[in-house]
């Protein structure tokens, strides 16, 4: 069997500008970066206006495993399968984080024969949008520890200072350090924090802001620090936002590239969902309505993540709404959510299969309150046997959720005909549009709780000390009414990772809070969530090389 690396490599990718012809663009309105890759031009997006019959698709899923569920593999597959039904699909999907790519989760460009390509470039450097993010987030760092140092006008405290350096690596050496020291020429000495680039507000403003003036505004909003009255600082009174905003200009436009099979795709913007917002730019996502008549797009890690804040956060802000929620399962995921040993999960087990649905069936529940039609999509494995398919389809029905089995990592599109047929079906259900858990005129406890209840299926939420005084801060300082975004496990649908399956009765613990001024919202943190991962025992780096004739292998 070849490997996703081999598969890609074999592909026979035609030029950018050919793919670009599908979109309705010309080779004069990209911006090439080499033969396989283009940004589009802003100026350009803003020509092109979206049809009334374009349908938008969200890709979410279930709590994910470490038998993984493929989530972007069946986003390309559908778009390719939608393709063969005679469709006009566009992509709209995040970009990798080094982090992942050499540590253990892997790349971002899916899997065997529904991939994006060139994957290698994508799962690297790509156009240099993440370094452009870094870069921004730390030259606002390097400006308050020198502001600091010359003589400190804003007065600011340096004790309180809010403002994070970032890494695009795991490096958890990083999670605590000391800045200036010995003092001098070298800086005034302080504690610091790193958090991995995709964790950074500058990510997530990236990914919500509208055009470069809003993104200007946006990142003149970031609160840095305190003074020593208590006041809050912004990066605006620093006087940042103008060079982090020229950082960040060429990056603020969509990439383009291929599936296998030569569907348009942006890759645009790479926020985390158990930390940050986890979703790719709205830039890209209401770009590709006016490129294509279905956009398909997905949200990160679970639904209980992901696709609320999709929902809550970036659909609220951007003024969109989808046509019909994919939420991606598998059998082998079932399994283990009713405690199925991970060496064990490709034997036959139909009454496992049954005992775990209890995690996607929340999921289901979910997304059917928000008001949209469901279609579950079982990306199949060889191991999957009929009887424990059938099991799946069965409780889906009973929760009134369209099914399909997908074989798209081992066929592409042609294996995903069934789910492109159940999708385009789903187009015509009833969707009473915009249904958000909370209000913005909700107290932030408010907001949290409701998440926490009806989403997670807590029974209470205990609001520590610490994170009250911060919340009744934000609230007397005027954020009261910003949407809230929850850190938490991905694992689980509760704080906890261990607890698999549908946990209920539990409650919800909220540790700290931090204001995302920029962003527009207020990051809630829970469980024991860390904003900088560290490497496995056995990184996927250690697997990792290049030949002399530049023949890459080990990248999945």
């Amino acid at each position: 069997m070849l490997s996703d690396i081999e598969i890609a490599q074999q592909a026979k990718l035609v030029p950018i500008e050919d793919t670009a012809k599908l979109m309705g663009l010309n080779r004069d309105e990209l911006e090439f970066y080499g033969k396989f890759k283009a940004k589009i031009p802003l100026n350009v997006i803003k020509s092109r206006s979206s049809s009334d019959n374009h349908k938008l698709v969200l890709v979410t899923a279930m709590n994910p495993t470490p038998a993984g569920e493929g989530k972007t593999t069946v986003s390309i597959g559908l778009a390719q399968a939608l393709s063969l039904k005679g469709r006009h699909p566009v992509l709209a999907l995040r970009e990798p984080s080094l982090g992942p790519v050499f540590g253990i989760k892997g790349g971002a460009c899916g899997g065997g024969y529904s991939q994006v390509v060139p994957m290698d470039d994508i799962n690297l450097h790509f156009t240099g949008d993440i370094h452009a993010v870094t870069a921004a987030n730390n030259l606002l760092a390097a400006m308050i520890d020198n502001h600091l140092y010359q003589g400190n006008e804003l007065n600011l405290d340096k004790d309180r200072i809010l403002w994070k350096r970032c890494l695009d690596m795991n490096d958890r050496a990083l999670r605590s350090v000391t800045v200036g020291v010995g003092g001098g020429t070298h800086g005034v000495t302080r504690q610091e924090v790193f958090t991995i680039t995709a964790a950074s507000e500058v990510m997530a403003i990236l990914c919500l802001a509208e055009d470069l003036s809003d993104l200007r505004e946006r990142l003149s909003s970031i609160v840095i620090a305190y003074d020593k009255s208590g006041r809050l600082v912004t990066a605006g009174q620093l006087g940042a936002a103008g060079a982090m905003t020229l950082l960040l200009k060429d990056a603020l436009a969509p990439n383009l590239v291929q599936t296998l099979e030569g569907v348009p795709a942006l890759i645009h913007g790479g926020p985390f969902a158990n930390i940050s917002h986890g979703c790719n730019t709205v830039i890209a996502t209401k770009a590709s309505a006016g490129f294509g008549d279905v956009t398909v797009t997905e949200a990160g890690f679970g639904a209980d993540l992901g696709a609320e804040k999709f929902l809550d956060i970036k659909c609220r802000k951007a003024g969109i709404w989808p046509d019909c929620v994919v939420i991606v399962s598998t059998v082998r995921a079932l399994k283990y959510n009713a405690g199925i040993a991970r060496e064990n999960l490709a034997e036959c087990n139909p009454d496992a299969v049954s005992a775990g649905f209890a995690n996607l069936a929340r999921h289901i529940s979910n997304m059917k309150n928000f008001g949209l039609p469901v279609v579950v999509a079982a990306n199949r494995f060889a191991s999957d046997s009929d009887d424990e398919l059938a099991v799946m389809e069965e409780n889906c029905g009973k929760l009134g959720a369209s099914f399909a089995a997908a074989d798209i990592f081992a066929k592409g599109g042609k294996g995903g005909l069934e789910l492109a047929s159940k999708v385009i079906a789903a187009f015509d259900s009833k969707n009473s549009g915009p249904r958000y858990t909370y209000e913005l005129s909700d107290s932030v406890e408010t907001k949290i709780t409701k998440i926490a209840t009806s989403i997670y299926g807590a029974a209470k939420v205990d609001i520590l000390p610490e994170a009250r005084a911060k919340i009744d801060e934000f609230t007397a300082r005027g954020f009261g009414n910003l949407p809230v975004c929850i850190a938490k496990t991905q694992y689980s649908l509760s704080d906890n990772a261990k607890l698999l399956g549908r946990p209920e009765g539990f409650t919800l613990t909220v540790r700290d809070c931090r204001l995302s001024a920029g962003a527009g919202y207020i990051v809630i943190l829970t469980g024991s969530i860390v904003m900088m991962p560290g490497l496995s025992a056995h990184p996927a780096a250690e697997n990792i090389d290049i030949s002399p004739d530049g023949v890459i292998t080990g990248l999945f």
